[in-house]
């Protein structure tokens, strides 16, 4: 998992909060990050449709959407997000072992059932959720 998905998460709820169009430079010094990576990050909230966009000098991003109905699933869903995965596998599939020549795949498997699961619990988590625990409205 990379930090997009915090960036993201964190952008939604103050474009939200805020009810207006911001541009990357303001969500980029309220997230605490560089205005390149909110780009980055907001186009792929744009292409999945969550957010909005507007040109020009008063251009920026603005959250159109009822925050209610907006989960971190699709937040998740649009940025492509695993939260397990491994870059090293143990074993080898060309081995006689068959320990060695199986476990990659296995594991494989166990990732993704964690990831599964992980997206159904940001089923049930909104940004209108978020949104009220900070402001303890919940």
């Amino acid at each position: 998992m990379t930090s997009e998905f915090a960036i993201a998460v964190h952008a939604l709820v103050y474009l939200n909060h805020r009810q207006e169009t911001i541009s990357s430079e303001a969500l980029a010094s309220n997230v605490c990050t560089n205005p390149a990576r909110v780009r980055k990050v907001m186009a792929k909230l744009k292409k999945a449709g969550i957010i909005s966009t507007k040109e020009g000098l008063e251009g920026g991003y603005h959250f159109e959407k009822d925050s209610s109905c907006v989960n971190l699933r699709q937040v998740c869903d649009a940025l492509e997000v695993d939260f397990v995965s491994a870059s090293w596998k143990s074993g080898d599939k060309e081995m006689d072992c068959m320990i060695a020549s199986g476990m990659a795949a296995i594991m494989d498997g166990i990732y993704a059932d964690l990831d599964e699961l992980c997206r159904k619990r940001l089923e049930n988590i909104t940004i209108a959720s978020i949104e009220a625990k900070i402001f303890k409205k919940e």
